[in-house]
């Protein structure tokens, strides 16, 4: 791909009158440090300021320019210290109050006679209208009214950064721009744009910062609108590009065409003792076409808890087993590692082949002996946590990387498990899992470097859970019920999630209720699980959960993916209007793993934000991930559906994916013609919104 040349946009603040290093770092904090970023930085909303109302028409809630003479000033030191500046026009009259002012406000303010120009916020007064704090101007002598042509924009503002600053800055960028335009490159291809029917960037720049007041209103919301849509067209297309460049340079690689195993595959799946459903069997063959090509398979699985996905990368594990080359599994956690483990030992051991396990927790001999498994060839499959691509680990011909809960790593971490397999010229086939259902719109956005497969299909058997929403007012009620579900042979999860940001107070706040309840219900065989108890501990307790020895579990959100009891029917989960719809739907997924009917309650402490009060409702209406996920995306944005680790791949600046969704398709269109015909535009377009640095996962 050509270079782009050094591009006039990425022009200092500094060239700019009145800015210096302190209004600089303010800038900064918004994101400003270019010419070009202070033209996205896009208002708020708009002020008519394009006629005078006269102090006689006032209403108290408009937002109102006045003109009007100074009749009578004072400090007022009734209740809260105030300068009071009575005004009058002939029509009416009305208050300033300045609770703060300066010398130079002071003497501004009050001289009767003269004439301000003002805007404020009208308010009910004592006796009389007044705004409080308004933009002030002295007017000259008789000069006629000084009216704006366009509408008045307000933007977003940090601390000590006033809009008439930010409005002066962007009045020189604005003029700079109608000077030379090439202080904002156009780079969509004119047949793009015009078969797009989107404006050229320079116009809907100067149309979102200047909007001609003399439009209609009906017609200036429309080119709003689309001078909105053309900067939020650009920025989604800046990250598809991204991630489908970084998609070409994995696919450059040569990976081992993985196209045998057909009989180990059929002494595993006959080995099952359940049969898969038509969703699995569909994915399991869309994985098969891509592991015998001479490329990288790079395919993210997507089902909903329960959905089967595991025994889905078993079966595409055993293709690279067949061939004498390696597969690893890895984990967020180490429950969940443990998990996996089990899972794959208990499949694989009947075919006589060898599962190692790799944590952090792993030391000394015991490490050694399992590295040097790993490094022999002898472990066929290696399951573990992110230890897998820690120095040290060495494979002896990895060939399939499978990923369980990818939003929880991040795109750097995966690739860096990639790169551990590269050998010979080859890099690993990968498999990317996630019980966390995906938005069609933060699917096409946040992932266009993977394929998508979706199992939307439940094994049969799996009842869907009763979700009720209780305040924690009701508890007896709740440990009533506990009491009759064990009472009749099932058992119960009791979770307690973080309350604070300490692991410290949650791990407490779990051990405080496993205390309480074994007061309240003696007969009761009760196990408690958190973050800090010794991992051996940890799956001591998780061990006598699952073969019955226990009957309720008190747990912090530890055991939101990886446990799978079916005779676990109850599920109770404490302040549970702080947790986002994802973790909620997680947690729930772990009863109605059997045949009983299963229940979900949610205890909340009042009173309920009305974001808490949607987001519960909606628990309560669905069971289904894919519409929760779509619901949790509109409640939450994406940087808090994809994870901290993610926040920074999709850092979106204009663009909204949920007002944006009908972009998405064009979006993706337009950058594969881009790739294919437009090279130096498309890079131009990704270091514009995007940056110079690491891209997703550029390693």
């Amino acid at each position: 791909m050509s270079a782009v040349p050094e591009s006039p946009a990425t022009i200092s603040l500094q060239n700019l009158k009145g800015v210096g290093p302190r209004l600089v770092q303010r800038l900064q904090r918004l994101g400003i440090t270019t010419l070009e970023q202070l033209l996205f930085h896009l208002p708020l909303r708009y002020q008519d300021r394009t006629q005078i109302t006269p102090l006689g028409s006032l209403q108290v809630g408009d937002e109102a320019v006045i003109e009007a003479e100074v009749v009578l000033a004072e400090v007022s030191q009734r209740g809260r210290r105030a300068l009071l500046c009575l005004l009058q026009d002939g029509t009416g009259g009305l208050t300033l109050r300045f609770f703060h002012f300066s010398p130079v406000q002071y003497k501004l303010l009050t001289q009767p006679g003269t004439r301000l120009h003002c805007y404020g916020e009208v308010r009910s007064g004592a006796g009389m209208l007044e705004m409080v704090h308004p933009e002030c101007r002295r007017l000259d002598g008789e000069a006629p009214p000084v009216l704006e042509d366009y509408l008045t924009p307000v933007y977003p503002t940090t601390e000590g950064l006033h809009q008439l600053t930010l409005r002066s800055l962007f009045q020189q960028a604005l003029q700079r721009l109608e000077e030379e335009p090439e202080c904002l490159p156009e780079w969509l291809p004119p047949s793009l744009r015009e078969r797009l029917k989107l404006p050229t960037l320079a116009a809907a720049v100067q149309r979102l910062h200047r909007p001609p007041a003399a439009l209609p209103p009906l017609e200036l919301e429309a080119e709003l609108q689309l001078a909105r849509r053309r900067l939020a067209f650009e920025e989604l297309l800046a990250h598809q590009l991204s991630l489908r460049q970084l998609r070409e340079q994995v696919q450059r690689n040569a990976a081992l065409p993985l196209t045998g195993g057909d009989g180990l595959r059929r002494r595993f799946l006959q080995g099952l003792p359940f049969t898969l459903t038509a969703a699995q069997q569909r994915v399991i063959q869309e994985i098969d076409a891509d592991l015998v090509q001479p490329r990288p398979m790079l395919r993210l699985v997507q089902g909903d808890v329960g959905s089967g996905k595991t025994v889905v990368a078993a079966a595409a594990a055993l293709r690279a087993v067949a061939m004498g080359f390696q597969a690893a599994v890895m984990a967020p956690t180490e429950l969940l590692a443990e998990q996996h483990y089990q899972s794959f030992s208990n499949w694989l051991a009947p075919l006589d082949l060898e599962v190692a396990w790799l944590t952090g927790r792993l030391k000394g001999k015991a490490r050694e002996a399992m590295l040097a498994q790993i490094r022999s060839g002898e472990a066929a499959v290696v399951v573990g946590t992110h230890a897998l691509f820690q120095e040290g680990v060495v494979f002896a011909g990895l060939a399939l990387v499978v990923i369980d809960e990818q939003h929880r790593f991040g795109v750097h971490q995966r690739l860096a498990l990639r790169e551990k397999g590269r050998q010979g010229g080859y890099c690993p086939h990968q498999l990317i899992m996630t019980a966390t259902p995906i938005p069609r719109t933060l699917a096409m956005s946040a992932y266009a470097d993977l394929d998508t497969s979706i199992i939307d299909q439940l094994p049969p058997g799996r009842t869907p859970v009763q979700t009720v929403v209780i305040s924690e007012n009701r508890r007896a009620e709740v440990i009533d019920r506990i009491r009759l579900a064990c009472g009749q042979g099932r058992q119960a999860y009791w979770v307690c999630p973080l309350i604070e940001e300490s692991e410290v107070l949650q791990c407490q706040a779990a051990a405080d209720t496993a205390r309480y309840l074994a007061q309240t219900l003696p007969g009761l065989r009760i196990g408690l699980v958190h973050g800090r108890l010794k991992s051996a501990e940890k799956e001591q307790v998780m061990a006598a959960f699952k073969a019955g020895e226990l009957e309720l579990l008190v747990a912090t959100t530890v055991i939101e993916v990886g446990v799978d009891v079916p005779n676990a029917s109850l599920m109770i989960i404490e302040n549970g209007e702080r947790l986002g719809l994802a973790q909620l739907h997680q947690l729930r997924g772990r009863v109605g793993r059997g045949s009983a009917q299963s229940s979900c309650v949610l205890l909340y402490r009042g009173p309920l934000s009305e974001q808490a009060h949607k987001r519960l409702a909606i628990l309560r209406a669905s069971n289904d991930g894919f519409e929760i996920a779509r619901r949790d995306l509109e409640l939450r944005g994406p940087g808090e559906v994809l994870g901290t680790r993610q926040t920074g791949d999709l850092q979106l600046r204009v663009a909204d994916l949920m007002r944006d969704e009908d972009l998405l398709d064009a979006v993706q269109q337009t950058a594969r013609e881009l790739l294919q015909d437009y090279p130096r535009q498309a890079q131009a377009i990704v270091r514009r919104w995007i940056g110079e640095g690491e891209r997703y996962g550029e390693v």
